[in-house]
């Protein structure tokens, strides 16, 4: 028989308890390190790159090593329905030819309004909107509802219908087109995640996804896991705060989006800095960190 030695036991039981299924040693072991995979980080131009023209944000989010971008209607950038043709080849072709892809243009028509005409005016600007997102390579529209109107005898079941019906139909409209419509989770009753899923549940368009917007709505009615594991299957795009808001559960959150497999953008809306790339940099070190990537 062998001898027993400190060196040849220390060697010898961790595969025999690995082979009888015994995880006792695995805080004495290296981790595996996560997979390169996972949510990507890029930038919505809604505060920072209000300003920015298109080259400037290229630019500045390939220094910064964001890998795409959110470009905010009525802004500085100037990509708006407005654009020829040509304006518009022109826009897609500096995209396509720079590492920093343009994943959404971020738009405000909302379907809650109680005013039929309103509301024709959203949803048609909305089809509008998915025509400039495909003539520009561009594969989704963020939309969103914006409130409840209960203050004005309406009940709330009936605004929650209009908004389903609403997004049941540009839904239908952009998925000829192949361009995805993003719902944000945003208002002040509509970010309520109960309130947001009964929208998706009642929307007809399976081409109606969420873009999460990391309210601190998200922690109440049940708490993060509950309200997310409600919209887990239709997160298509994800809006972000600044990381260093301890309010809200930024390693938690990316965790379950890490569950999920989901591997789709994380747009921060970072606000206005005169140092901004290295706002950017700062800010992508920390959405590596808080999924241990770094």
């Amino acid at each position: 028989m062998q001898k027993i030695t400190r060196r040849n036991f220390v060697t010898a039981v961790p595969p025999a308890l690995a082979a009888l299924g015994v995880s006792g040693l695995e805080a004495s072991t290296p981790k595996k390190k996560p997979s390169a995979s996972g949510p990507r980080v890029g930038l919505v131009t809604y505060l920072l790159a209000r300003n920015w023209d298109v080259p400037t944000i290229i630019a500045n989010c390939t220094e910064a090593k964001f890998e795409a971008v959110e470009l905010r209607t009525t802004h500085a950038h100037g990509v708006e329905v407005s654009l020829s043709a040509a304006e518009r080849a022109e826009v897609r072709k500096r995209f396509e030819d720079s590492p920093v892809r343009l994943a959404s243009l971020g738009s405000a028509f909302e379907y809650d309004s109680p005013d039929p005409q309103e509301l024709i005016k959203h949803i048609e600007g909305t089809k509008e909107y998915a025509r400039l997102a495909a003539d520009l390579g561009c594969e989704g529209i963020k939309v969103r509802p914006n409130r409840l109107h209960q203050d004005k005898g309406i009940p709330r079941e009936k605004t929650i219908a209009q908004i389903a019906e609403c997004l049941t139909e540009v839904g239908k409209a952009a998925a000829d087109l192949g361009v995805e419509i993003r719902v944000e989770v945003h208002g002040r009753d509509t970010s309520r995640i109960p309130v947001f899923h009964a929208i998706m549940e009642q929307c007809q368009s399976p081409n109606v996804y969420t873009c999460w917007n990391c309210n601190q709505n998200d922690l109440a009615d049940g708490g993060l896991e509950k309200n997310f594991n409600l919209l887990a299957d239709r997160i298509h795009f994800v809006h972000m705060r600044d990381l260093f808001v301890e309010e809200y559960p930024w390693r938690r959150f990316l965790g379950l989006l890490n569950g999920i497999g989901y591997e789709g953008y994380c747009c921060g809306e970072i606000p206005p800095s005169t140092d901004p790339i290295r706002v950017m940099k700062y800010y992508r070190a920390l959405f590596l960190a808080h999924q241990d990537r770094l």
